[in-house]
């Protein structure tokens, strides 16, 4: 049980791949802290990795997109545990629209959560990373940090910019003060993402893709976080694309 006693922090942890990342790391022994702003999911996870693996969690209802708050919930957690050994940062919105839509609301609202309520989290827990020698940030990109479509400029841009954060807070961060960074970057996944899309013709020309790609399960990009944080003391993993095996 390679990340025994360690604590980890899991942002969007109420469902998906954070959900699914909790299950992972809480079945290795790991401590965690579920934070998300639907506070009965994150009971219902805490209830169910307690019967399972009898890990006693600390949840944490939160919006990261309220900076202060963020800093508040960290320093909280900081002052629990002592410590904080992992951040998965992991929240993020996906209301994908064509641009003449003109859907000003959801651009906001995705660069307010996929990238300035991320930097808000990295804030949060730097300091204490930085103070105890060392620590663990996984960034959630995606593969639309390396690949555009029509439709998905803005959140393209914002998981671009996750990316790029990724691989220069590694090139600060990891020699110098032992706080490895990974940028996860995962295609087609079966989660909720899709759910706040409000674009009909995103939504039907989605419906006309059919073909026969199966996509991944959220336990498949957990899997991905597990290897990454259970690599040797020197070993740095900067990225991990994972995809369908059809996706294009």
């Amino acid at each position: 049980m390679i990340l025994k006693d360690k604590v980890v922090v899991i942002t969007g942890a109420s469902s998906g791949i954070g959900a699914a990342t909790a299950r992972k790391l809480a079945a290795d022994g790991a401590r965690l802290v579920l934070i998300a702003r639907r506070e009965e999911r994150l009971q219902e996870l805490a209830q169910e990795l307690m019967d399972a693996y009898q890990t006693e969690s600390m949840t944490i209802k939160l919006d990261i997109t309220e900076r202060e708050s963020v800093l508040s919930a960290f320093k909280e957690i900081s002052e629990s545990y002592g410590r904080i050994d992992v951040l998965v940062n992991n929240a993020g919105l996906m209301p994908v629209s064509y641009m003449d839509k003109l859907k000003i609301d959801e651009w906001e609202r995705m660069i307010d959560v996929n990238l300035k309520g991320l930097l808000y989290c990295i804030a949060g827990v730097l300091p204490v990373m930085k103070n105890q020698g060392g620590g663990h940030i996984i960034n959630i990109s995606s593969v639309a940090g390396r690949k555009v479509w029509p439709g998905f400029a803005v959140y393209n841009a914002t998981k671009f910019a996750v990316t790029a954060l990724s691989e220069a807070m590694r090139m600060e961060l990891t020699p110098s003060m032992n706080i490895k960074v990974t940028a996860i970057e995962p295609g087609a996944v079966a989660t909720e993402l899709t759910q706040t899309i409000t674009d009909q013709d995103i939504l039907e020309s989605f419906s006309k893709r059919g073909g026969d790609m199966v996509p991944l399960a959220a336990e498949d990009i957990a899997n991905a976080i597990y290897y990454a944080l259970t690599q040797p003391d020197e070993v740095m993993v900067g990225e991990v694309l994972v995809m369908p095996r059809k996706q294009m």
